[in-house]
């Protein structure tokens, strides 16, 4: 979208609407409707009003909730575009507000919003929003969703000046059916609004609206959809005298039906046809009134009215109406209605496109990210695996030892700026769930502390620890607890100049946990405080741009809080005066067995420190070479294979007690492999442990289903590696 001019801003009132322009959109022959847009920011307002321009509509402006709420006492509008944060009232006051006047409760309300998580859009919904809108807005979208409130508004203004012309002809000559007649027509539209607004899946609002329309408006009724790969669906309803599934074979076989459908699709025209037959194989009546029929088992329509489905300029399809008698193929009240559902069908059937390109898109995004996560992690593998086996074997001299932990440093932030990118992805699609079990929060903050410890320490930073005497017990998440303390952590020490403090307090206040970390940094503006938590934000005073990091970390803490069910806020008293975070966590309740189980506890040291035989399958050489080496500094005897069917030959002679399995094999992957070596070559005893870079709740639930004791998600902490495999044979015992 090319730049907007900063002239045009300067002219423009932030209550005025833009001169119309004959001519320059596809609805520019409706009565214009007010399209009310309220934001505090002009940046923003001056794109909404860049992007909207073209629709030839009145764009109304507001910088306020309360400016919103003055014009509405006099004013309608179309559709309005309510920013959720503003200082003062926010989105979501100004909606509820809008939705208590009886004259300004009907208008839809379309949220714009930097993010949007569960509490919100339930919030939004219950407030009557019909939509959210992710900023920065794209164009597209953006016109087609209010295109579609813009002409329901001119179709709602159409349908009530013929109704007013109705209601006065039937006075005239017969008030009571006049009268029965609208309520009839209401009814269908409103049932018609209905369907349309119950799902954005093509395939069901095909299916409702077909039957719908029969028999009201006809004694057939079919959908002709086109994708955008050229794909199309066809739905059919047909009324008593016929069968559906016979129908509708017949008439999608019958070639001057998809004759006459072609010719629509490429004109953008209306068409009708005087008389068609269709072949049906049952040609016995099912109803009161059959159709017209000849001997040859021929199914006649007197008429055949075929409509082109057209929305933002492009035809995505046809409805056909089939009348079996003249009556109702004629009159212009009935095309009219048809003509108006054929509108609505249209934008209906273009939002679900849509969805499914954003859906698609989105489906591609996963996949891109998953692939990105799973290449990025398996040179890390290697990489942490070997550092370790040469700082605990004394290979790694001790004058290089600031050197090795640098070098583990940048690795654990590689491992948790992935970890981070994919979260975001998950929280944003709903595809997070929480491990709930009762954690003890002191715990947890210190082992944030001492994870974060090396950037605050070479940083020099003051780390000031306040922590109660009795335990803070919460029901959540432990990674995903510890995840949020360190993103929290990590922040205060990149905002705070070197030699700075950094205080860490945890209380128990009126039955919730509450973390707070305070910094001597750099401050926030006060308008920025409301857009720190928006994906990607950064502080514009980090004169360092090395540092300032993605831009993830806080709206990635933001939306884990909310699903502990818990709240988080930031303060500062501006520029240059520090700040501080704190979040609210429900404290657990009830007690919990929290004590050691002794006899567990000499378990696991006992199997720790026996050797075990043990097989390394994985198609990356230094990431088995360096677990093998890793491995035998333990005392383990292990063998490495690089593929499934080596693995196989391998295993028949080396009788291996644990596996740890590649699942991205080549050719033959991890699941594959397992079974095989259980079935075919006897492993029925051995233990395995998954090896993957893909860490999603699916994949591990997959590794479970397929008999895997553990699922480690590449680069492994080596430190951890003892204490897995002490667990897997503990556990055996």
């Amino acid at each position: 979208m090319p730049a907007p001019d900063p002239r045009r801003l300067m002219k423009a009132s932030p209550n005025a609407s833009r001169e119309f322009v004959p001519g320059d959109t596809a609805i520019a022959n409706c009565a214009r409707a007010n399209i009310l847009i309220v934001d505090d920011r002009d940046d923003k307002l001056l794109v909404f009003r860049t992007v909207l321009e073209e629709l030839n509509q009145n764009i109304v402006t507001m910088r306020s909730g309360a400016d919103a709420l003055r014009w509405l006492l006099e004013n309608d509008c179309a559709v309005i575009l309510l920013d959720v944060n503003m200082p003062g009232m926010d989105g979501f006051e100004t909606a509820q507000l809008i939705r208590t006047r009886p004259r300004s409760s009907h208008i839809p309300i379309i949220f714009i919003t930097a993010y949007a998580d569960e509490m919100h859009t339930a919030r939004g919904y219950s407030l009557g929003a019909v939509d959210y809108i992710l900023s920065p807005v794209v164009p597209d979208v953006l016109r087609s969703k209010v295109t579609v409130f813009v002409q329901l508004f001119n179709l709602r203004d159409q349908v009530g000046k013929k109704a007013d012309e109705r209601i006065s002809l039937a006075r005239e000559q017969a008030a009571r059916a006049a009268a029965e007649a609208l309520t009839r027509r209401a009814s269908f539209l409103a049932e018609a609004g209905r369907i349309l607004s119950s799902s954005l899946d093509a395939d069901s609002l095909m299916a409702g609206t077909t039957r719908l329309l029969v028999p009201a408006l006809g004694d057939f009724s079919a959908i002709t959809l086109v994708d955008g790969d050229g794909s199309s669906s066809v739905r059919t309803a047909c009324g008593p005298a016929w069968n559906p599934e016979d129908f509708h074979n017949a008439i999608v076989r019958d070639r001057a039906w998809l004759s006459a459908i072609n010719e629509v699709l490429a004109t953008g025209e209306q068409k009708t046809i005087g008389r068609i037959s269709f072949g049906i194989r049952d040609p016995s009546p099912r109803g009161d009134v059959p159709p017209r029929r000849s001997e040859s088992n021929q199914c006649d329509i007197v008429q055949l009215l075929m409509l082109p489905l057209v929305a933002r300029g492009k035809t995505n399809g046809v409805l056909c109406l089939g009348f079996a008698s003249p009556a109702k193929g004629h009159g212009d009240t009935g095309l009219a209605l048809a003509t108006d559902i054929a509108g609505r069908v249209a934008m209906a059937l273009d939002n679900c496109l849509l969805f499914r390109k954003i859906q698609d898109a989105n489906r591609r995004t996963n996949a891109f990210l998953a692939t990105l996560s799973h290449e990025l992690r398996n040179p890390l593998a290697p990489i942490r695996t070997a550092l370790h086996s040469m700082h605990i074997s004394g290979l790694w001299p001790a004058e290089g030892s600031g050197l090795r932990e640098m070098i583990e440093r940048q690795v654990e932030r590689m491992s948790h700026l992935v970890d981070d990118l994919l979260d975001v992805a998950r929280i944003t699609q709903g595809k997070i769930r929480l491990r709930k079990e009762k954690v003890e929060l002191a715990a947890k903050i210190m082992r944030a502390l001492e994870t974060c410890r090396p950037p605050i320490e070479e940083a020099g930073h003051r780390l000031c620890v306040s922590l109660p005497e009795e335990d803070v017990w919460v029901e959540g998440d432990r990674v995903r607890l510890q995840q949020i303390l360190e993103n929290l952590l990590i922040n205060a020490g990149r905002y705070t100049a070197p030699g700075g403090r950094i205080d860490v307090s945890l209380s128990a206040e009126r039955g919730e946990a509450v973390v707070r970390i305070r910094d001597t940094g750099v401050g926030i503006a006060p308008e920025m405080l409301p857009k720190i938590w928006e994906m990607f934000a950064q502080a514009d005073t980090v004169s360092d741009q090395s540092k300032s990091g993605l831009g993830i970390g806080l709206s990635l803490a933001k939306q884990l809080v909310h699903l502990h069910a818990g709240r988080i806020a930031a303060a500062s008293e501006g520029l240059g005066k520090g700040s501080e975070f704190t979040v609210w966590l429900p404290l657990a309740e009830g007690a919990a067995e929290h004590a050691a189980n002794p006899i567990a506890g000499a378990q696991n040291a006992e199997a720790a420190s026996t050797a075990r035989r043990i097989l390394v399958v994985d198609d990356n050489p230094d990431a088995a070479d360096s677990l093998k080496v890793l491995l035998g500094i333990w005392g383990h005897v292990v063998e490495i294979a690089h593929d499934g069917v080596s693995a196989l030959q391998l295993a028949r002679g080396f009788d291996p007690e644990l596996v740890f399995l590649d699942i991205g094999l080549p050719a033959m992957n991890g699941y594959e492999v397992a079974r095989r070596l259980r079935d075919e070559v006897g492993l029925a005893r051995a233990r395995f442990i998954a090896l993957s870079g893909y860490g999603a709740e699916g994949d591990r639930l997959r590794s479970k289903e397929a008999g895997f004791a553990f699922h480690l998600v590449k680069p492994v902490d080596p430190r951890s590696l003892p204490g897995v495999i002490a667990s897997v044979f503990a556990a055996e015992q």
